[in-house]
């Protein structure tokens, strides 16, 4: 018997044929976000040798594409450029609550929340990323020094990202607090938080399980370049010309 996937187990793809479909680029049955807010593409949970050809068509040659969640084959003359072992995350029990500390960040914050992703490196975040959904940040002496907010959106989830604290405030609970002032947000609308993290990251695992996050499934961090020669369909593969 077919078991029906989970909009979790494509996250990225339920998220661009749902809430987030104004933010799509579509060819064929490939779709993914506007590269200016953020790199993710999403395939087809069966993707063929076609759909290959569209995701080479729609990134273009020799661009890199993230894959979130795939454990497939890439095209022969595909490079990968990536490759990461990942977990996702659901609310099982979160004390979610407002922080009376925490600031709204929008477009006009942009310039310090990428310095801010520069010094840490919490993952992908670019100039429209704050698009996606509710940003906080926590300001010391005026300087922004800690935010998380909002990434994926599949239909009642909402994926928790960008959370990341300046090394010279750790220690002090600020990615705690924002991560539960954003959970209380997302709880607020009626949808469920969750995030991804990387599996080798004891220490942000520890922290999400104690704050009342349950492991839901492993996944894959992927990315890979398109080659520079268009790719055509031969023999039901994608591979380069020349």
């Amino acid at each position: 018997m077919s078991v029906t996937p989970h909009v979790l187990d494509n996250p990225a793809r339920a998220s661009l044929t749902g809430p987030h479909a104004h933010f799509a680029e579509r060819r064929g049955r490939v779709l993914r976000y506007q590269a200016d807010v953020s790199p993710w593409l999403a395939l087809p949970d069966d993707p063929g040798a076609d759909d290959w050809a569209d995701v080479a068509a729609l990134a273009g040659p020799g661009k890199e594409i993230a894959l979130p969640g795939f454990r497939g084959e890439i095209p022969q003359g595909w490079e990968i450029t990536f490759r990461g072992e990942g977990v996702q995350f659901v609310d099982d029990g979160l004390a979610a609550a407002p922080d009376p500390e925490a600031v709204r960040l929008g477009p006009a914050d942009v310039p310090e929340m990428l310095a801010l992703v520069e010094r840490t490196r919490p993952g992908p975040f670019l100039p429209r990323t704050v698009e996606l959904g509710t940003y906080l940040g926590i300001r010391r002496g005026g300087v922004l020094v800690a935010m998380a907010g909002e990434r994926l959106h599949p239909p009642g989830w909402t994926e928790i990202s960008a959370v990341c604290t300046d090394a010279a405030v750790r220690g002090q609970g600020l990615a705690t607090r924002l991560t539960l002032a954003v959970a209380h947000g997302i709880r607020a609308r009626g949808e469920t938080p969750f995030l991804h993290a990387a599996a080798d990251n004891t220490n942000a695992l520890r922290l999400y399980e104690s704050l009342g996050f349950r492991l839901r499934r492993r996944t894959r961090f992927l990315a890979a370049r398109v080659p520079e020669r268009p790719g055509r369909v031969e023999d039901g593969r994608v591979v380069a010309v020349g």
